[in-house]
């Protein structure tokens, strides 16, 4: 398994890791997540380790905590071959200091995540929301303490526009704080948001991306096509409401692309879908979030081959969208272009 370095950090992490939110399946979205329990989500890891996939992914609102705790109990005995990242912010509870990340909040939500994953460090922890109600400096403060405590590895952030982070980064330097080095983001075929500000963000200031829901929510499994609806089994049906919206007609196109790459190279549409983002810039790791065996087997094949330059080409131009202002621009006029070239 390939590794790359998360961000402005030393830290080497695998190019394909494991997100943990089908652990558990508590509540309205994550019981259609999935439900594995400790004996599957045993197996799941067993075949992630055996890839060579070290990073698992979690959060403290993945099934009310119950995620974690099961991805300690998968990982009892391992813990020293695997690197931890879960993510706190978001609200747990009805409490006025049961969500965001104040002093008091974060540093009971890092304990109790400790106690639930079964391990004395998070390597990776991630802010899942921005609080627009604390200070920066008390978040980084905070942070900076948890780190020099042993408890925290490394930070990163998670939902996050681009001025909250810039901000943020801003205020680590001055201070003299850990610096953000990750970002997990949605990003696809069918959601390229991300590269209008805040890809352009991390190569500039150093964060590598951490991609959640790598085919759309769903919908680039090559099950859904132009001429064959979402299936009665999909998860769709019940969860599109909380995921990224996404234009049907522009799904299709996609897939019709996708469907033919996939011939060509012989693999999966997924396969396909994980390993055009594995080549677009400051993607460090592609999170699956695989609820079978099955379905994580087909995904981890997504390594060990590449796309040609035609192939990525075809799969730029059918999913390219126009940016929203300002940068649009940037995209349709030679002027604004020719000295700010877009990402490759």
């Amino acid at each position: 398994m390939e590794t790359r370095r998360l961000g402005r950090s030393g830290l080497q992490i695998p190019v394909l890791s494991f997100g943990a939110g089908t652990f558990g399946g508590s509540g309205p979205l994550f019981s259609n997540w999935g439900n594995t329990d400790v004996a599957g989500a045993r197996r799941l890891v067993d075949l992630c380790l055996d890839a060579g996939v070290t990073l698992f992914d979690t959060a403290d609102v993945y099934s009310d905590g119950r995620s974690e705790e099961i991805l300690g109990e998968a990982l009892r005995g391992r813990r020293d071959h695997v690197l931890l990242s879960t993510k706190v912010g978001l609200p747990t509870g009805d409490g006025p200091n049961d969500a965001g990340t104040s002093r008091a909040r974060l540093v009971d939500s890092v304990d109790a995540a400790l106690r639930r994953l079964r391990t004395e460090h998070i390597d990776l922890l991630q802010l899942h929301a921005f609080d627009a109600f604390t200070p920066v400096e008390e978040v980084l403060w905070t942070l900076d303490a948890l780190v020099r405590s042993g408890k925290v590895r490394y930070i990163g952030v998670s939902n996050f526009a681009g001025w909250q982070i810039m901000k943020s980064l801003a205020v680590a330097d001055r201070y003299g704080y850990p610096r953000y080095v990750a970002n997990q983001v949605y990003y696809s075929l069918v959601g390229r948001d991300y590269e209008a500000e805040l890809l352009p963000l991390g190569l500039d200031q150093g964060l590598g991306a951490l991609v959640w829901s790598p085919l759309g929510w769903g919908r680039l499994t090559g099950r859904i096509r132009r001429d064959r609806p979402a299936p009665p089994d999909s998860r769709l049906h019940t969860t599109a409401a909380y995921g990224p919206p996404v234009d049907d007609e522009l799904m299709y196109d996609v897939v019709d692309v996708l469907l033919e790459t996939a011939a060509e190279v012989g693999r999966s549409v997924p396969q396909v879908a994980i390993r055009w983002l594995l080549n677009r810039p400051t993607v460090t790791s592609v999170i699956l979030g695989a609820r079978t065996e099955e379905q994580l087997l087909d995904n981890l094949g997504a390594v060990g081959w590449d796309l040609t330059a035609d192939q990525m080409a075809r799969l730029d131009a059918v999913s390219q969208v126009e940016h929203p202002y300002p940068h649009f621009p940037y995209q349709r006029q030679e002027g604004f272009a020719r000295r700010n070239p877009a990402p490759v």
